[in-house]
């Protein structure tokens, strides 16, 4: 397996070109399932994630090609689609459940194995099948296999009133999917807010779908008979522009995002800022200026639904707290095992204390590199955040992990002067 060698103490200077959202791709991949004709995205990251998804919809006979430099891709589910999504295709990515609700739709069934990905916590689709079945499906769970179709006699999803018990972000997504050739009108309440979502409701207005009230925690869909190509430009990844942030600061710097989006980021932003980070709009991205980790103060936080901190940028900010002057708290409610990089910050000198769902730190004057070992996306970042701050060398093991969510991260920081490389 990879792994990146990553020799700390060095300022970062230059510019970072953000990629297209991961979390944006994936649904907008699997929203090229509801009509017959073309559907081209680009600004599409080059992930690992988008490679399964992509071999995913290739083996239900989706016909995909690359279109240029920049990331493009057409998608064309023309006639005959196998409806199926087996396990050994979707058993690393979560994201594959994001198939269920526009097969569904538009076929009248769906097989969809039950998803994988990191080993963050329990991640139920039980949300999914409420809702679907709600709007008429028939659902059954049978070895390790959601079977979903539709009563005999019914040609299409019926509209209806879904309420989830907890906000989920793919589960909004299945359902926005899926009420878009319903007949009749959804609502959707308790739905997430993120910007990913409103980015793949633009995608699906720009289909021909009817919905209002993206961005808010009740989306309205009127369902149509049918949807037609597009061309759409993924929203930038406002996770990887936090990440980098958090890197620039620990390390020290002064580099330009490019595509980072302000108002997507508020409450990492507002964090940032508090501990000692000038963030300031430039064109069409955000320019991070820090004196490094000596210049910066701890801040506490509790990570929450968006417009919240998001969980995604949980250990990233960890790591910055490392080595930040004093001691802060970070709670987090999204994921109950969700600090298992505790353990690796703590190999590099981190002063780290976990109670139940907080984790307490003391900053430390400096880290020390060592071998540490990925356990998920985001705890890959964070190592790899300590290990440009840290003395000496860090290697960081099974990348595998930050390969499925940062586009060629190691390749961006050493454009901004990072000392790092990838050991294979």
């Amino acid at each position: 397996m990879d792994k990146l060698l990553i020799r700390g103490g060095r300022r970062l200077q230059g510019e970072v070109v953000v990629s297209g959202a991961k979390n944006a791709a994936l649904p907008e991949m699997c929203a090229a399932l509801l009509t017959d004709e073309p559907v081209t995205l680009t600004n599409m990251p080059r992930l690992q994630d988008v490679a399964t998804m992509r071999r995913l919809l290739d083996n239900m006979g989706v016909r995909t090609e690359t279109l240029g430099e920049r990331g493009g891709m057409r998608f064309h589910a023309a006639d005959p689609i196998t409806p199926q999504a087996p396990y050994e295709l979707v058993k690393t990515m979560r994201a594959s459940v994001l198939a269920l609700g526009p097969l569904l739709a538009r076929f009248g069934e769906a097989t969809v194995s039950l998803p994988g990905g990191c080993a963050i916590g329990s991640r139920p689709v039980d949300q999914h099948i409420k809702g679907l079945q709600q709007m008429g499906a028939d659902i059954t769970v049978e070895h390790g296999y959601i079977i979903a179709k539709l009563p005999p006699g019914r040609a299409r999803l019926r509209g209806a009133r879904i309420t989830t018990d907890m906000v989920t972000v793919t589960g909004t997504e299945n359902f926005l999917m899926a009420a878009c050739l319903a007949e009749g009108e959804t609502l959707l309440e308790n739905a997430a807010q993120e910007p990913e979502i409103t980015d793949l409701a633009e995608m699906l207005i720009r289909m021909g779908a009817r919905i209002e009230g993206h961005g808010t925690s009740r989306i309205h869909v009127q369902g149509v008979a049918r949807l037609h190509g597009c061309q759409h430009a993924v929203v930038a990844d406002r996770i990887e522009a936090g990440t980098f942030a958090c890197a620039v600061a620990a390390a020290g710097g002064n580099v330009l995002l490019r595509h980072a989006r302000a108002d997507h980021l508020d409450a990492v932003l507002d964090k940032l800022r508090e501990a000692g980070v000038h963030i300031t709009p430039e064109g069409d991205g955000l320019r991070v200026q820090s004196e490094g980790a000596a210049a910066l103060r701890a801040q506490s936080f509790r990570t929450t639904e968006y417009p919240g901190f998001p969980t995604d940028m949980q250990a990233q900010f960890m790591a910055l707290n490392c080595v930040a002057q004093g001691p802060s708290a970070v709670t987090e409610t999204i994921f109950e095992n969700r600090f298992m990089h505790v353990n690796e910050l703590v190999r590099l000198g981190a002063r780290i204390h976990v109670d139940g769902r907080t984790a307490v730190i003391e900053g430390v004057e400096k880290l020390s590199g060592a071998t540490v070992m990925a356990t998920d996306l985001r705890a890959s970042a964070s190592l790899v955040i300590a290990g440009l701050v840290a003395d000496g060398e860090t290697l960081v093991d099974r990348i595998y992990h930050l390969d499925r969510g940062y586009d060629q991260m190691e390749e961006k920081l050493r454009a901004i002067g990072a000392d790092i490389e990838r050991v294979r």
